[in-house]
C-alpha cells in the first residue's frame, strides 16, 4: 500500500509526505511523553497555579 502512495509521488510532495512525517512523529513523541510521566509531576504541575507563592 504504501509503495504505491510513494511511487506516484512527484517532487514537490516528497515536502508535504515529509510534514506529515515530522508531525506524526512528534504527536507520537508527545503521546509516549504524557502515557509515561509520573502521576505525581501531573498533580504538581495542575496545582500550581492555584497555589499562592507571595
Amino acid at each position: 500500500m504504501f509503495r504505491q502512495f510513494i511511487s506516484s509521488v512527484s517532487g514537490s510532495q516528497v515536502y508535504l509526505i515529509t510534514s506529515l512525517g515530522i508531525f506524526l512523529v512528534f504527536f507520537i513523541v508527545v503521546a509516549l511523553m504524557l502515557f509515561l510521566m509520573k502521576k505525581d509531576h501531573i498533580k504538581h504541575m495542575s496545582e500550581m497555579p492555584l497555589r499562592d507563592t507571595k
